[in-house]
């Protein structure tokens, strides 16, 4: 059971500090950075918040595993969920909620005003492919791997956590591709086990509609590629391209939300989402101590990791 909390913590906590490392310097330039590049946990800069403070990035994830650790999925309380966050606060880590994205702001009107089923809420068109669901959609891949789904299930899982938000098939294919890498490290702590996930994604979507645009992610030579051919915008192409991309040149959890933060742009959330997957990587206990101790409701974060692995282990 322990190793189980560990693996949640790894995953949660990984991504919550990769995206407090982010939040300071969200929208910076990458020369910017060059200039005066993030070393560790920053206060205040691009908002006025203390160090350690995370964006919505763990906020929206936070509130689906609040819902998720009960051991059943309810689409309409995660919803919810998502709602308290971004009209009451809740699940921040100052009592304030701010940079709330477009896409999940008109999401949540949907289901808050207009009383749509949280599965009928996500914005479909093309220019609604952001990377809000998938800066959010671990906790899902952490509930399937608990539950030991197989993949025709866990696949519509996230599938569907996408689409409360994000609904164009271009976001959960980043989303899938994505939890196919977490599930494979969850399993298998060794970077091999990226490429491996690779090649089962491409096996399953290698015809898929949008596949073309994420090609260059199952290339053989992607960890290659010169950090100038890395995009770090907030397209959900790019956001999972330079979370990889700073996983598989990297050889520590450190170094790999280091040199995400400091791709800059989308800071935060590139940071998160490769923090998430270096967390899996190289364990709880290879996330550094002094940056647990800064992040802010640290506790509230580890306790919701253990209540979820508790109830979701023992089913």
């Amino acid at each position: 059971m322990q190793e189980r909390i560990n693996k949640i913590k790894a995953v949660m906590i990984g991504h919550a500090i990769g995206d407090a490392l982010g939040v300071p310097v969200e929208f910076k330039t990458r020369r910017e950075l060059d200039r005066s590049p993030v070393t560790g946990m920053r206060g205040y800069g691009t908002y006025d918040l203390p160090a350690g403070s995370w964006s919505d990035d763990t906020s929206m994830s936070l509130a689906a595993l609040d819902s998720l650790g009960k051991g059943i999925v309810d689409w309409n309380e995660i919803m919810s969920n998502f709602t308290s966050w971004c009209y009451e606060n809740e699940y921040t880590p100052t009592g304030e909620t701010f940079d709330v994205g477009i896409t999940c702001s008109k999401a949540i009107r949907n289901f808050s005003e207009l009383r749509k089923d949280a599965l009928e809420c996500g914005l479909s068109d093309e220019y609604s492919n952001g990377n809000g669901s998938l800066m959010r959609i671990h906790p899902f891949v952490l509930y399937a791997h608990c539950k030991q789904m197989p993949f025709d299930e866990w696949e519509q899982l996230i599938f569907k956590a996408s689409s409360m938000t994000h609904a164009h098939a271009r976001s959960k294919l980043g989303c899938v591709i994505y939890a196919f890498i977490l599930m494979h490290l969850l399993d298998d702590s060794d970077v091999s086990a990226v490429r491996t996930a690779l090649r089962c994604a491409y096996g399953y979507y290698y015809d898929h509609a949008e596949f073309e645009h994420y090609k260059r992610l199952f290339d053989e030579n992607f960890d290659k590629l010169d950090i100038r051919e890395i995009r770090s915008t907030g397209y959900v192409v790019d956001t999972l391209e330079a979370a990889v991309w700073s996983l598989l040149t990297t050889d520590s959890y450190k170094e790999c939300v280091l040199k995400a933060v400091n791709l800059g742009e989308d800071a935060d959330t590139i940071a998160a989402v490769a923090g998430g997957l270096a967390g899996a990587l190289y364990g709880y206990e290879n996330i550094p101590r002094e940056w647990k101790e800064k992040l802010i409701r640290e506790k509230f974060i580890e306790g919701m990791c253990e209540k979820a692995a508790n109830s979701l282990c023992s089913m």
